[in-house]
């Protein structure tokens, strides 16, 4: 790899260099208000990542009142990310061009490539054609053009509020150096680590992978396949038990005013886009081979898929009949949608047992069990 951008390679090799070095004294004078510090702007810069340049301006999966978005832009200066201009165009690239050359941090080019050699190549200027519409938001335009400027009065003004309850070299190394180096790790590991090391329940196509590990690091960026499959969901986590902290907060958000228009796929819609896409991709590759399995493989997924939306299509319209019943009806309906959705349940499990043996046996590409 060939450096270009030396000013971001000097900066994020001195600031290791000195998180490194300094170590030692900071272990010495820790305290546990060192440690507040650490979680509340790991937090505050973390989230403003996930819920503001992420699920709000780079994929718009909801919409925010103008005091949401002055706080997630001015939080985002501790991240130390670039303005989210910047960022979204980057990002919209990666999802446009994802496992390509065109793809601005393709774990194609290499695991440390992905996780931060990217940003030592040449950037290129934002073409406002991809990100217009936020480049027309005043806010956003702001803090585009003085981004500098609020990052050093953001980050030191964090240094002087933690000198006010700890010795001035202890707010410096938490408040700013560690803090800086966790959520620069944390946030390239989705670039690296969530395209190779999880599972892939979702998008077996794709490199981008699911691992709760990496969720909770993240506010619940670690559900990738998921994210790549359905860019437009606000959240990452759909399942009730999923760490997404940033799911719960633009869901709070929009209980108080301050977010509305959350975009979700209903779960009976996404499984039936998955059963088409999964059964897409499969056909095609079983018809390659002519052995008696894929044979019997390529019936099993016309099964399949045609019992699973027969399914999905009975469930829909007793769903909206449900709606209109009368109540002696009601109760039978009822009925009748809990035995669908336990047969639809059953048959989603053996979908996914039998694309998976598919994906391993006939050796599809990034694929994992």
């Amino acid at each position: 790899m060939k450096i270009k951008n030396w000013g971001i390679f000097f900066f994020v090799v001195g600031y290791h260099v000195l998180v490194v070095a300094l170590l030692p004294l900071f272990v010495v004078r820790f305290s546990w208000s060192a440690l507040v510090l650490l979680v509340a702007t790991y937090g505050i810069g973390g989230l403003s990542i996930t819920a503001g340049y992420h699920r709000l301006f780079a994929h718009r999966t909801f919409k925010a009142h103008p005091a949401f978005e002055w706080v997630v832009l001015l939080g985002s200066t501790l991240a130390m990310q670039w303005s989210a201009l910047a960022w979204s165009f980057d990002h919209r690239r990666h999802h446009a061009h994802v496992d390509t050359d065109a793809d601005p941090y393709s774990i194609k080019k290499g695991f440390w490539y992905a996780h931060m050699g990217w940003l030592f190549s040449h950037r290129p200027d934002v073409e406002i054609k991809h990100v217009r519409d936020l480049h027309a938001n005043p806010r956003v335009r702001f803090q585009h053009q003085h981004y500098l400027a609020l990052t050093i009065a953001m980050n030191v003004a964090v240094v002087l509020i933690g000198c006010l309850f700890l010795h001035p070299f202890v707010a410096f190394y938490a408040g700013f150096l560690l803090r800086l180096f966790m959520i620069h790790h944390s946030t390239w590991f989705i670039n690296s680590l969530a395209h190779v090391w999880g599972s892939k329940t979702f998008a077996k196509e794709l490199s981008a992978v699911d691992n709760a590990l990496l969720a909770f690091l993240t506010f619940g960026e670690g559900y990738h396949n998921y994210h790549h499959a359905f860019a437009g969901d606000y959240r990452n986590g759909i399942r009730w038990y999923h760490f997404d902290p940033t799911k719960w907060l633009i869901w709070s958000a929009s209980r108080l005013g301050l977010a509305k228009e959350l975009r979700s796929f209903q779960r009976i819609r996404l499984q039936r886009i998955l059963v088409q896409k999964d059964k897409q991709l499969l056909l095609p590759l079983l018809h390659n081979h002519w052995d008696e399995m894929a044979a019997e493989m390529r019936a099993r997924l016309e099964e399949f898929e045609h019992g699973f939306q027969q399914k999905a299509d009975a469930l829909v319209a007793l769903l909206e009949e449900l709606q209109s019943a009368s109540a002696v009806k009601r109760q039978w309906v009822h009925l009748e949608v809990r035995r669908l959705k336990r047969e639809l349940r059953s048959t989603w499990k053996a979908w996914l047992s039998l694309t998976s043996f598919i994906a391993k046996r006939y050796q599809l590409a990034h694929a994992h069990a």
